[in-house]
């Protein structure tokens, strides 16, 4: 009746219809979705053990079929940005505990539901996560607020500002302390060798090949590095931050047209 890939969450699912001749069809996965296709290919954004019904019509006879779909945890810690643009899955990194336990317990209270993307410019980032945002008119300033606390920063040499990552915001601080709530997604530029040499002899830092390689293929921010702790890179949905990014903005950056986000933790 399915076949699926045996990977764990978020994963798509491929199911077979094997009702011959049947005129309509009724899937029901588990998960509060349906379809009406006769094959159809369901993605699963979390783990569990889900109940699968398909309910094949022909005239007054029905045939209903069921089966069990039981989808892993996935092994990395994921989350999912949803925004009006499209929807992104980030993992958040290892190497930077403090700032993924403070994100994953933000995110696990709903903190960051329906808050906005205050700040866009295009070729630079993309950033929200102040909850002075939620409602705000138009004219209300935004970019103070937070949850009333920091996170220490933590630098890792083998995480950096390419295309696509994720990283705390923070006030001009000696300690280079994060906000305990703000956060950007990078957009970024095109990134030149001679740029990343020059990064490193101001910076006195040696980027690993893979960081180079990604810098050069996707573009990013290094001037960034070492500043701002990045601590997680988005994995799907690149699309969707060049869309945030193009929207248009009003004096101070913020878009003219709220840019909302919604962010669960995948399990």
């Amino acid at each position: 009746m399915y076949s699926g890939n045996d990977e764990p969450a978020p994963t798509k699912v491929e199911f077979e219809n094997k009702s011959e001749k049947a005129e309509t069809y009724e899937w029901d996965f588990g998960d509060g979705n349906f379809s009406g296709e006769e094959n159809p290919t369901h993605e699963y954004d979390a783990s569990g053990n889900y109940k699968v019904t398909l309910k094949a019509k022909k005239g007054n006879k029905e045939t209903t079929k069921e089966t069990r779909v039981f989808i892993e945890p996935p092994t990395r810690c994921l989350v999912e940005i949803e925004t009006n643009y499209g929807t992104m899955v980030a993992v958040l990194h290892d190497a930077t505990p403090e700032h993924r336990d403070n994100f994953i317990k933000l995110a696990e209270k709903e903190f960051y539901d329906d808050l906005l993307f205050h700040r866009v410019i295009n070729g630079f980032m993309i950033q929200g996560g102040d909850p002075e945002s939620r409602g705000a008119d138009g004219k209300k300033r935004l970019g103070g607020g937070g949850p009333g606390y920091q996170v220490p920063a933590e630098f890792v040499d083998t995480l950096a500002h390419i295309k696509g990552a994720l990283a705390a915001a923070r006030t001009n601080n000696p300690q280079k302390k994060s906000s305990g709530s703000q956060f950007y997604i990078v957009d970024g530029k095109p990134v030149s060798a001679q740029q990343l040499a020059a990064t490193e002899s101001q910076k006195g830092i040696n980027y690993p090949p893979d960081i180079r390689k990604a810098y050069l293929e996707q573009g990013g921010t290094p001037f960034l590095d070492q500043e701002y702790t990045v601590f997680g890179q988005v994995i799907e949905g690149l699309e969707v931050i060049d869309k945030i990014a193009e929207v248009q903005t009003a004096p101070g950056d913020r878009p003219k047209e709220d840019v909302w986000m919604k962010i669960r933790v995948i399990k």
